[in-house]
């Protein structure tokens, strides 16, 4: 047997830590990270580790198993914050409650051109535009989009598309853009609706009112009605709106509102964002490593990980005292930063909204993951099997040979797996050849997996029938892998959902289970989304390649021809939908070839 490992003596360690902000890291007995924090000063936060008698069982269960500390000293916390969230999800640290949080948030961004331009937007936008936000999600921003269009009636389209119209479009038609492409909008008209619209995204609903209601009654004094019934059109518009707000403040503050649910050892904190007094909506996140955690520490570890290299508002309403994120937060942002835990009055009502949205969706994923739990047990069950927990599943899609691609999806713990999703675009020799796409696709995945450079599945499911199944069987013979399980879904009668045959490799017979089965709708559900990831592809491939092919064919267009045509229009669909005197207006284009060229198109 081997000696036990001495036990750690902090005191020699403890010595050397400066009293300077940084990041510090528990190390185990194989000199591996068991934890990542980071401190105003080192030498106090990690003393705490072994001076306190109170510290819950999770982290008294990490003392005992440290064996190192290392330190990295910063120049101030703003900076260790960055380095803390950098090594957590680098390292993903055994003790760390870790936020998963990747994306950036979308924007609804107004363009400094003449006539601007509302558009959705993620990343870091141009000096000369204005963006307005951060939106939670997509949706937020596309209802923010539809209620200006509505009421302000301003431009979405591209720039190449405005640039080029020479008829109003259908947006127009339907009164949610004034046309400015084609000059049906002036241009001190268009500025005005921009400053409305500007008004209103700030949250100065007020001032924007009464502009418009006096705008109303001089327009109807001078007898202008149709003005006076435009403006009286956008006021009942923006009431309408009001009325739809959940959350609304007469202040302009923006706010950041975090609520925490903690349940049988599962944890969720809900982020709500309230942008210029209006509640935006809001994003659940569920934390790992987060059992046995205190309130404090899991909204600490989402504050440090989520404002991590991202400005906080200079509101953020808890419900619990983080110590020194205020300062943290606002020395990261640049300006003061309040960290509210203990709101009163409508702060109050802020995180109790924030906090019940938590509450429901730890309940709807708890629902969710005792739903899986339920299909996954009874898959085994049909299967024969007792620890199928990892799928994988491929399919084959192209359009009549054309585009080939096959899809790969994961699903795993519970759910299905994004980030390990893959596509792999196959040249057949014979076009429409499924057998020889799909050992291409089986072959190219797994021989990496058969090295060990991966986590092989537990089941590999194949969409189709007997041949398929034997293609993935030969090539899984072939690279030496014999502990996956396979499973063929063929389409049943009519291909009607419900009517799917299993094919097993060893049975003769397929396996065919009621309709409502929970291992048929587990098996459904990870089959659907390989389909409908392998089509997408397949979609993206083939547009792709006709985007190219079908202009390189009509003689006459050249590279740069081509290159103008699909600047102009935006693309090869904007093209198709010209007629012959909107192509002849592209510089190089003679009357001639836009009749050739619509001819070849049509």
């Amino acid at each position: 047997m081997s000696a036990a490992a001495p036990a750690f003596e902090p005191g020699p360690v403890l010595a050397s830590l400066p009293n300077l902000p940084g990041v510090y890291r528990m190390l185990g007995e194989a000199g591996e990270v068991l934890y990542v924090g980071k401190a105003r000063n080192l030498k106090k936060r990690v003393s705490s580790y072994f001076q306190k008698s109170d510290q819950s069982p999770r982290i008294r269960l990490m003392v005992q198993q440290i064996r190192d500390i290392q330190i990295t000293a910063t120049r101030s916390e703003s900076e260790a914050l960055l380095l803390e969230n950098n090594l957590i999800k680098g390292l993903n640290p055994k003790y760390n409650i870790l936020f998963r949080d990747d994306k950036s948030y979308p924007w609804l961004l107004l363009t400094g051109h003449d006539y601007p331009r509302l558009a959705y937007f993620r990343g870091t936008p141009d000096k000369r535009d204005r963006a307005f936000g951060p939106f939670p999600n997509a949706y937020a921003v596309r209802e923010s989009l539809h209620i200006l269009q509505k009421v302000f009636r301003l431009r979405t389209c591209e720039d190449s598309v405005f640039a080029n119209r020479s008829r109003p479009c259908l947006l127009h038609q339907i009164k949610r853009c004034s046309a400015p492409c084609v000059g049906l909008a002036s241009a001190a008209g268009y500025a005005r609706d921009v400053e409305h619209a500007t008004l209103f995204l700030t949250g100065k609903d007020d001032e924007l009112m009464a502009d418009l209601m006096a705008k109303m009654e001089a327009a109807a004094a001078e007898l202008r009605f149709e003005q006076a019934a435009l403006y009286r059109d956008q006021v009942q518009a923006l009431a309408r709106v009001r009325e739809k707000q959940f959350v609304e403040s007469r202040g302009s503050r923006d706010a950041d509102v975090v609520g925490l649910a903690l349940k049988a050892g599962r944890a969720c904190v809900y982020l709500m964002m309230v942008r210029a007094g209006r509640n935006l909506g809001g994003k659940a996140f569920f934390p790992s490593n987060a059992e046995e955690a205190e309130p404090g520490q899991v909204l600490e570890a989402f504050l440090s990980q989520h404002y991590a290299g991202r400005a906080a508002p200079a509101l953020v309403v808890t419900g619990t005292e983080v110590d020194g994120m205020a300062e943290c937060l606002s020395e990261e942002a640049g300006y003061k930063v309040q960290v509210a835990d203990n709101p009163i009055g409508e702060r109050r009502n802020w995180l109790r909204m924030a906090e019940h949205n938590a509450e429901l969706a730890l309940i709807a994923r708890e629902g969710r993951r005792a739903d899986q739990e339920q299909r996954l047990a009874a898959l085994n069950e049909a299967l024969g099997e007792t620890d199928i927990q990892r799928i994988e599943c491929f399919d084959v899609s192209h359009t009549m040979g054309e585009a080939t691609v096959v899809s790969c999806v994961v699903y795993d713990q519970g759910g299905m797996r994004a980030a390990e999703y893959r596509r792999f675009n196959i040249d057949t020799p014979t076009p429409g050849d499924d057998y020889y796409a799909m050992r291409e696709a089986l072959g190219r995945r797994y021989a990496r997996l058969a090295e060990g450079e991966g986590k092989l599945p537990d089941l590999l499911l194949i969409d189709g029938g007997r041949g398929q199944l034997n293609v993935a069987l030969d090539v899984l013979g072939e690279l030496g892998i014999d502990r996956v399980a396979l499973l063929g879904v063929a389409k049943g009668e009519e291909r009607k959902p419900g009517l799917e045959q299993l094919i097993l490799p060893d049975e003769k017979e397929p396996l065919r289970l009621p309709a409502d089965h929970p291992a048929l709708h587990l098996i459904q559900e990870v089959r659907d989304e390989a389909h409908r990831f392998a089509i997408t592809g397949h979609r993206a491939k083939r547009a792709k390649k006709r985007t190219a092919s079908s202009l390189e064919e009509i003689s006459g267009i050249g590279p740069k021809r081509r290159q103008r045509l699909l600047q102009t229009f935006g693309g090869l669909r904007g093209v198709q939908s010209a007629g012959i005197e909107e192509l002849a207006q592209v510089e190089g284009i003679s009357r001639e070839l836009a009749e050739k060229l619509y001819r070849a198109l049509h």
